[in-house]
């Protein structure tokens, strides 16, 4: 699937998703959001694909809302999903985002929407939407104080300051800092060892992770056995052992 704004790419159980307005640093407009639905809900809805990468043409990520679409009245939140299609959504299937250059304001909140984040060393990363009398509405203010320390995340919100790849990566933000330009490799080579996991196993243990830091203790192992229970009486938990008994490659059928 390809659109002026999106492309993607599919290899093997793999689908990139591609923003691609680089003459405007991929700041998202409304047809640029419809597309990361569209391709989203492709990701959702086939089988044979097991982990999506998010990552932006030119050089950069997202520069975040396309502001001159925004005065003329044009939005890229769409109702039910938020900035983009995903701020306000959790996809089945791991995503990956991929950064080079920037990523600001709601491209900031794109990429901590996602569940891994690689990112080039030279990447900026941002929410400066106070520089321009605007507010991080798209999940900045409250996702960033779970994903970092909050005095840092206070700081990030009331400056507009940028950090730094390197900076982020010891904040705990990004899971990998790589050399400039290689970002997608990185993520594509993270995305094939998700690929290879059985798909029930990488869905509840992503489910439980992005839900237990709002669990009490006392609740969290009985949350969780609801969740994971399942996966243990499936065809692919028997084929995972059985493949390991006979040391072959599972065959998974995600069931």
């Amino acid at each position: 699937m390809t659109t002026t704004d999106v492309k993607t790419e599919v290899n093997g159980s793999v689908l990139t998703i591609i923003l691609n307005r680089p003459e405007a640093k991929n700041a998202a407009n409304r047809r640029l959001a419809e597309g990361v639905i569209a391709a989203i809900d492709e990701l959702e809805k086939n089988p044979s694909l097991r982990v999506a990468i998010l990552t932006g043409s030119g050089g950069t990520f997202c520069a975040g809302m396309d502001l001159k679409a925004f005065v003329s009245g044009e939005t890229p939140v769409i109702e039910g999903r938020g900035f983009c299609g995903l701020t306000q959504y959790r996809a089945k299937k791991p995503i990956i985002a991929a950064i080079e250059g920037y990523a600001l304001a709601g491209g900031l909140e794109l990429a901590i929407s996602c569940d891994l984040i690689v990112a080039a060393e030279n990447s900026k990363f941002g929410i400066p939407e106070v520089k321009r009398g605007l507010a991080a509405g798209a999940g900045g203010l409250y996702k960033l104080p779970r994903q970092i320390p909050s005095k840092i995340a206070m700081e990030l919100a009331l400056t507009g300051d940028f950090i730094s790849a390197a900076r982020a990566y010891e904040l705990g933000l990004i899971n990998q800092v790589v050399e400039a330009g290689n970002s997608l490799e990185a993520a594509r080579e993270m995305a094939t060892k998700i690929a290879a996991n059985g798909p029930l196993a990488v869905e509840v243990s992503m489910m439980v992770v992005a839900q237990a830091q709002d669990w009490h203790s006392d609740e969290a192992y009985d949350k969780q056995s609801v969740i994971i229970e399942p996966v243990f009486t499936s065809e692919d938990a028997m084929e995972g052992a059985t493949a390991f008994a006979e040391k072959r490659t599972p065959q998974w059928k995600g069931k």
